[in-house]
């Protein structure tokens, strides 16, 4: 008995800890490269296998809207990716995590959409090519963060600000997929959630809904 309720706990646990990890692309100062993390923050969690998002396919949109896939080495709790280009870029992607069941829950296909924008923190939104998207809108004193679905506004989508000064808070967007303004300038980290209840079978496992979470890394100037 004692040994079952321990074993429940650590798969609590471990349920928690993964839904708190999330991936994000974290630019550098300049630019022209950045770090893949799977953390709960911009930084490496050096707790977590950062092999577990080693299937994610990451595209570049130039400063011109071309786009090209990026390529990424391994380093130590995090995957380094050369930025090519200068200017106003995005760069997203795609990780398919999986099908999930915890205990006797329903089934879930798992997928992550992490996105940077380099430059202009209110980059055009890469659009209805991504299930979910957060993109930034407005102005530095008035930023506000607004979720996409297949790039149609997500009203009730939960969203969490990573905010400059270190500190996150949780909003809901509005029926026109906004979020609350934001006065801060810096870095900014933003996760949104949306969960489908969509059937069906990915390799070889079935799912009866597919849980989405999209990420955003930007930076607001004064």
């Amino acid at each position: 008995m004692y040994r079952m309720l321990g074993a429940v706990a650590v798969a609590l646990s471990a349920a928690g800890l993964s839904q708190a990890h999330f991936p994000f692309v974290v630019p550098d100062a300049k630019g022209d490269s950045a770090k893949v993390v799977f953390s709960d923050a911009l930084e490496p969690d050096p707790a977590v296998n950062i092999e577990k998002i080693a299937n994610t396919k990451l595209t570049l949109r130039d400063a011109g809207g071309k786009e090209s896939a990026l390529e990424w080495k391994k380093d130590d709790g995090f995957y380094a990716v050369n930025v090519p280009g200068s200017g106003d870029r995005v760069v997203y992607g795609v990780t398919d995590y999986g099908v999930l069941q915890k205990g006797d829950a329903k089934p879930f296909k798992l997928v992550y959409l992490p996105k940077a924008a380099i430059g202009t923190a209110t980059a055009k939104p890469v659009g209805a090519k991504l299930a979910l998207e957060v993109a930034a809108d407005g102005k530095a004193g008035a930023l506000r963060f607004q979720v996409l679905a297949a790039g149609k506004p997500l009203a009730g989508s939960e969203v969490t600000v990573m905010l400059p000064s270190g500190g996150k808070k949780a909003v809901t967007t509005d029926k026109d997929g906004y979020t609350p303004a934001f006065d801060a300038t810096g870095r900014y980290g933003v996760y949104a959630k949306h969960v489908e209840a969509k059937a069906g079978e990915h390799a070889g496992k079935k799912y009866d809904e597919v849980r989405t979470y999209a990420t955003l890394v930007c930076d607001v100037a004064k």
